[in-house]
């Protein structure tokens, strides 16, 4: 069964990719389907046996790398913490499956574009099954390839093309910290296996560990989109929006953030790494919800809002609270993978438009759309009792109930960007749904609601939007859980938060994001019904223009990249082409090796002088040479070859005069 988990999504690819014109489009939908539906309900049935049961199970197929110092196993392994990754990837992969049906049933590339998203699943399952880091860095990989083919999917598209260019170049980034990290682990363990490196990681000098953890904190940061390494998420969007909902809210940008957790034994007996990730995604939170608040992108907005959330998560992290990371990942993939999907029905309505200024009134014409997509933002605003607010207030209480100055100080860095989540969540959902109508005549005579295979998917998500958290949290943070008997999950004592946080937390602090975001979200909605002209008129001055460039420029770190990075890159890459291929590998190579023969040529011909007292002493020289042989230690060779080389000198270059003159005058200057 465990196998069949593996494999179903690969040959559903397999035949869709390569017999696509046999098998026809509906059979390409028919195949892939079937094969990710198949494998999501044999990941449940794991789940149940695995997770709940506490059975463990581990699979060994083949030795990969067989060599003195290393082997490496082409195995996999089903422990709590991998079944838990499968069943989001899994049931979004299978739902945006069938939405995509729908949403991609007028482009001609319907085979090429079901096998790119079934083989996205099947790296997927690779990286959060592999049992070692070579086989997770394969997963990892692959995943990056299908973002790549899945984002410029449309290829005739430039920013399309541009877009999958830097995702990629950016992730590189990440990925050879990543390498390093694995090198280094490599030299420390003398082994890749998760148990092997876990097991030793208590008896290795704290600096290595650190070392480690950074590598591997870095990797995360390019592939879960925190910032530094951010610029990449937003450019994605240029892809097909089921694309968005599978890769970049629900799976591939969790990857980074499931690393953390998967080296959760080795990051725990690292104090630097945990604070690095508490601030960082603390920072990320922010960073993220101030941007997106300013732009006038739906799907861009979405984007940043996933990218804040992933912030929370590697807060989670750095709080050592894993398995509320864990429980936050896994809810968060169904709302934000209905929100993106709730995006994409309205951009479906509206003839591609992404612009949501443009947009106002569709709550008559998409009901069902503005009921999902409600529903998925009160959850990412952690409304009571929604699926969001079960693990999303209970980071928050975490990083309080620490009672540590930075875990405080973080506490309230991100209770600001919780409120400006909420801002641009109402934003979204007011400008696209309530206001009045600012969109072309000829868009909202068009408007209408998706065939059922794209409504069947939203319903679904938004029942997991509401009551998955509520049915979960007992099996994901329960006191008494024992979920995570199978040490999958590693938390040391001294790090263990979980009771200060359900009972020495203070109310206040507990309600205190909702009633900021409350409060926020009344005083945004009153500013812009009622004082409207006052926002404008703040607009227009110079230091609105000014706040609103700088966030709606994205800090300008883009353009900070390309011209002091970018460009310098380029340069140094143009001059070192200038200088080794253009220049001095072409003077010793082929350019000098003409040069040098033309003369050599040319001074061995000069010795043909005619002069037959020149020859004679040619001659005798040579047999001076023979002569002395067998006479000179190899300690000498080097003499000799540099009398040689000066008796040629002298022929060649005398001035243009022959050898023997030059002999001549010498002798006639020692008689004189």
């Amino acid at each position: 069964m465990y196998l069949v988990i593996i494999i179903l999504p690969l040959l559903g690819s397999i035949v869709s990719g390569f017999f696509g014109r046999k098998i026809g489009v509906s059979g390409a939908h028919l195949i892939t389907c079937m094969c990710v539906i198949v494998t999501t309900l044999l990941a449940l049935v794991s789940f149940f046996e695995v997770g709940l049961n506490n059975i463990p199970v581990s699979i060994i197929l083949f030795k990969w790398v067989d060599s003195e110092s290393l082997d490496v196993l082409w195995g996999f392994s089903f422990d709590s913490l991998t079944v838990s990754m499968l069943i989001p990837v899994l049931i979004v992969s299978s739902l945006v499956h069938i939405y995509s049906i729908g949403y991609m049933s007028h482009d001609p590339h319907n085979q090429r574009f079901f096998s790119y998203l079934s083989l996205f699943t099947f790296m997927m399952i690779i990286l959060v099954t592999a049992n070692n880091f070579l086989l997770m860095f394969v997963g990892w990989e692959g995943v990056g390839v299908c973002s790549y083919l899945l984002v410029s999917f449309w290829f005739t598209r430039i920013a399309a093309n541009q877009s999958s260019i830097s995702a990629f170049i950016t992730n590189r980034v990440g990925d050879c910290l990543l390498t390093l990290g694995m090198f280094t682990i490599i030299w420390t363990f003398g082994n890749l296996d998760y148990s092997a490196v876990f097991s030793l990681a208590a008896n290795i000098n704290e600096n290595i560990v650190t070392i480690v953890g950074i590598c591997l904190l870095i990797g995360a940061m390019a592939k879960s989109s925190q910032i530094g390494l951010h610029v990449w998420l937003p450019l994605a969007m240029e892809g097909p929006t089921p694309v968005s909902a599978l890769i970049h809210a629900a799976t591939m940008v969790t990857a980074g953030v499931y690393l953390l957790m998967r080296a959760s034994p080795l990051i725990e007996y690292s104090s630097t790494v945990l604070i690095l990730c508490l601030w960082l995604g603390s920072i990320t939170t922010v960073f993220s919800s101030l941007i997106g608040l300013f732009q006038q992108d739906i799907k861009k907005v979405i984007a940043y809002s996933t990218m804040s959330q992933l912030g929370m998560m590697v807060i989670a992290v750095g709080l050592s609270s894993y398995n509320v990371a864990l429980f936050h990942l896994v809810n968060h993939a169904f709302y934000k993978g209905l929100l993106f999907l709730g995006a994409g029905a309205v951009i479906h309505a509206v003839t591609d438009n992404q612009d949501f200024r443009k947009y106002g009134g569709l709550i008559r014409f998409l009901p069902l759309t503005y009921s999902v997509m409600l529903i998925a933002s009160l959850s990412l605003v952690a409304f009571p009792f929604m699926t969001g607010f079960y693990s999303k207030d209970f980071i928050l209480e975490s990083a309080y109930g620490q009672y540590q100055l930075s875990s405080i100080a973080v506490y309230f860095i991100a209770t600001i960007g919780a409120m400006f989540t909420t801002l641009y969540s109402v934003k979204v959902l007011y400008l696209t749904f309530i206001t009045n109508p600012n969109g072309p005549l000829a868009s909202y005579k068009k408007a209408h609601e998706g065939d059922i295979f794209m409504s069947l998917p939203l319903i679904i998500l938004a029942g997991f939007s509401i009551f998955f958290g509520y049915i979960t949290k007992d099996i994901f943070i329960g006191l008494a859980s024992n979920f995570y008997a199978d040490n999958s999950l590693f938390i040391h004592p001294l790090h263990e938060i979980m009771l200060e946080t359900e009972f020495a937390v203070p109310n206040f602090f507990k309600l205190l994001p909702l009633l900021l975001t409350v409060i926020l979200s009344a005083i945004s909605l009153i500013l812009s019904e009622y004082l409207f002209s006052l926002l404008i008129k703040f607009k227009f001055t110079r230091l609105g223009y000014n706040i609103f460039s700088l966030f709606n420029q994205r800090f300008m770190i883009e353009l900070f990249y390309n011209k002091y990075i970018t460009r310098f890159i380029l340069n140094l890459g143009g001059q070192t082409t200038k200088v080794l291929d253009k220049g001095s590998v072409e003077l010793l190579g082929p350019y000098g090796l003409e040069k040098g023969l033309i003369k050599l040529s040319k001074g061995l011909s000069s010795l043909n002088t005619g002069i037959i007292t020149s020859y004679a002493l040619y001659i005798l020289v040579g047999l001076i040479i023979y002569i002395l042989i067998p006479y000179i230690s190899i300690k000498d060779i080097g003499l000799l070859l540099l009398i040689m080389f000066v008796l040629l000198t002298i022929t060649i270059d005398s001035y243009k005069f022959s050898l023997s003159d030059i002999i001549e005058r010498y002798t006639f200057k020692m008689i004189r």
